[in-house]
């Protein structure tokens, strides 16, 4: 009998929500909607649908530990769920690799299913997802290569789509005629009144070994890697084009067919979907953190931690971080990205560094900094404890504000109370853990010549971070 084997990408930068998210802390790893995050949502609406040690998530190195932990607890087991990335390379080198590894470590057969789906998508609806699933399999199963095709609600200019057949397939798909680009205004139109088109929501379930022939058929550079096994793909993963499954695989096979998804779809891709994502009240405004009104409808305001008061806003869009405010009409926000691309390249931090960012063992947030000194608020969860380091450019000096600290300095260890603090000189081998049943908040200020997050020397790390 044919497994489920279920594989989550989770990699990509965070750009379009910005300034929320960032190149340090991408959207998937954000409580953007709720309180989980967008990760975790996905996590648990897929793992039902398999067994626990069938759930892979592919990750970028640099989101390996920061995955396990916010997977922790979900899927149960010692099997370690991540599989890692050694570079990017979009969606085809991706996925070969997560084939490679069900193959290699859950000992998947090619005849074993594999469902894919990104990690950073809002599904409302589970059961018609959980069906939409069911039917995927099924017609996996025959040999079909299956996407899901997003019903549309609307002419969106910001998604590809898929052209169907009109009459129905194996287990109520629709055979897929063609992949286009994002349209324009006038031809998202004409697409959303035929009824002949699909959103393109970059999920797809196959048979494992149909999906391998295909690659060895359509882009043998990856198939090639991919027959040679697990260590081979990760020793030439960098060498592979970079290129995304629909373009290497989907538009040039055969036998390819679309289950239509309506679950309340959205790839919460810009602030404009975000309001669409969010409940409103009844005056169509979002408001999410410490929001007050006066007037206005239809917003969407989203706060940090500061009190937000608007008077008479109309259709605005307003996202506050403790560094940097965002305002725009709704319907502009696809020109984030350009904002961003304008911050870079004035070398501007914040369209790069997060100002609350999230850890395997907590959080920290920077609260001021300048090139020879930087302060931050660290929370270090119950029972957690940062890697064994030592920095070459900086001092540290620690004050415990709630909690109590465990400190080891140079071989010794010692506790640190509220009210006390602690001095770590540069290049001292140093490591802060929390012993306690509360949070751990602590105070730090880096003094040195230089003060980046790259000045870090691991000597030990539970998380099993690089660098």
């Amino acid at each position: 009998m044919s497994i489920l084997h279920i594989l989550i990408l989770a990699g990509g930068s965070g750009t379009r929500l910005w300034p929320l998210s960032r190149e340090e802390l991408p959207k998937q790893f954000l409580p953007l909607i709720g309180e989980r995050t967008l990760l975790q949502e996905t996590v648990i609406r897929l793992a039902p649908l398999s067994s626990a040690h069938s759930v892979r998530v592919v990750a970028g190195r640099e989101w390996q530990a920061l995955v396990r932990h916010q997977v922790r607890g979900i899927l149960p087991g010692s099997a370690d769920p991540v599989i890692v990335e050694p570079v990017g390379r979009n969606t085809a080198p991706a996925i070969a690799l997560g084939m490679a590894a069900l193959k290699e470590r859950a000992l998947a057969s090619d005849d074993d299913l594999v469902l894919v789906c990104p990690s950073d998508q809002l599904i409302r609806d589970g059961k018609a997802f959980e069906q939409a699933v069911r039917l995927a399999a099924e017609a996996a199963a025959q040999d079909f290569l299956v996407t899901f095709g997003i019903v549309p609600s609307s002419p969106e200019t910001g998604y590809g789509y898929m052209e169907c057949g009109t009459g129905p397939g194996p287990a109520g798909t629709r055979a897929v005629l063609r992949f286009v680009e994002k349209p324009s205004r006038e031809t998202a139109e004409e697409y959303f009144r035929s009824g002949r088109f699909l959103w393109n929501g970059g999920m797809f379930c196959f048979r494992l070994g149909r999906m391998a022939s295909d690659l060895r058929l359509h882009a043998p550079e990856i198939g090639v890697l991919y027959d040679a096994g697990l260590d081979a793909m990760l020793d030439g993963f960098e060498s592979l084009p970079s290129v995304s499954i629909d373009y290497a695989v989907m538009e040039k096979a055969d036998r390819v067919a679309a289950i239509p998804l309506d679950a309340g779809w959205s790839d919460v891709g810009s602030w404009d979907a975000v309001y669409e994502a969010l409940p409103a009240d009844e005056r169509g405004n979002a408001l999410k953190g410490n929001v007050r009104l006066i007037g206005g409808r239809d917003n969407l305001v989203y706060g940090n931690h500061r009190l937000i008061f608007g008077v008479d806003l109309q259709d605005m869009l307003v996202v506050d971080t403790p560094d940097a405010l965002f305002v725009a009409p709704r319907g502009s926000s696809q020109k984030v990205r350009e904002a961003v691309r304008e911050l870079k390249e004035d070398g501007c931090r914040e369209a790069v560094e997060a100002p609350v960012n999230a850890r395997p063992w907590g959080t920290y947030e920077t609260l001021g900094q300048t090139s020879r000194y930087k302060i931050k608020r660290i929370i270090v969860e119950p029972g957690e404890r940062l890697s064994l380091q030592y920095h070459h450019h900086r001092s540290e000096h620690w004050v415990v504000v709630r909690g109590t600290a465990l400190v080891g300095l140079d071989g010794s260890e010692s506790m640190i109370y509220e009210g006390q603090s602690c001095y770590v000189p540069k290049g001292t081998p140093h490591r802060l853990s929390n012993p306690g049943k509360v949070p751990l908040e602590i105070i730090e200020v880096q003094n040195g010549e230089y003060v980046g997050e790259d000045d870090i020397v691991r000597l030990d790390d539970d998380y099993r971070r690089e660098g």
